[in-house]
């Protein structure tokens, strides 16, 4: 089973693909008939997966072993921004401000100040992003988003050293 996946680098970087497609179905599906309201870190959580799914898409259609390999670096660059985005988001909720206020949304926030001010303000997060809204097995979405970024970065990693050690 593990040599199908990874004896074949274009169809394991389409696999990672067409999973992060499906996790942002979910997250769509969350939003728009659940109706639950992404915060800021979500957003930027959103933003990894999808930039996840570009890199190991792009890297999936080209033959080229080097272009194969730069899509799988910046896939996992942005698996681990995700993965780090996720465990703050996890440690905010788990241990919340003593002081909850609603912050500005994300796109207030880059409108509003400069892009280096913006960025530790999202990280930062605030009322909503530690608001808990839904669970599964008892794991946050925070904390199944990390598990999820946490799981692709492995994949890539294996992935890439694999691809190294194939001549």
């Amino acid at each position: 089973m593990i040599d199908w996946y990874f004896g074949a680098p274009r169809r394991a970087l389409g696999l990672i693909c067409l999973a992060c497609v499906l996790m942002l179905a979910f997250g769509l599906y969350l939003q728009h008939v659940v109706g639950l309201e992404p915060c800021p870190m979500c957003i930027v959580q959103r933003y990894a997966l999808v930039l996840v799914a570009l890199f190991t898409g792009l890297a999936a259609i080209f033959r080229n072993r080097a272009l194969q390999v730069t899509g799988g670096v910046l896939a996992l660059v942005s698996a681990v921004g995700g993965a780090y985005t996720a465990a703050s988001q996890s440690w905010l909720q788990w241990y919340p401000p003593e002081v909850v206020s609603c912050g500005r949304d994300l796109y207030g926030m880059i409108e509003t100040f400069p892009l280096k001010r913006a960025l530790p303000l999202i990280f930062r997060g605030g009322g909503d992003c530690s608001k808990v809204d839904w669970t599964l097995f008892g794991l946050t979405l925070a904390n199944w988003s990390f598990i999820a970024f946490v799981v692709l970065s492995l994949m890539l990693i294996t992935l890439l050293l694999r691809r190294r050690t194939v001549r």
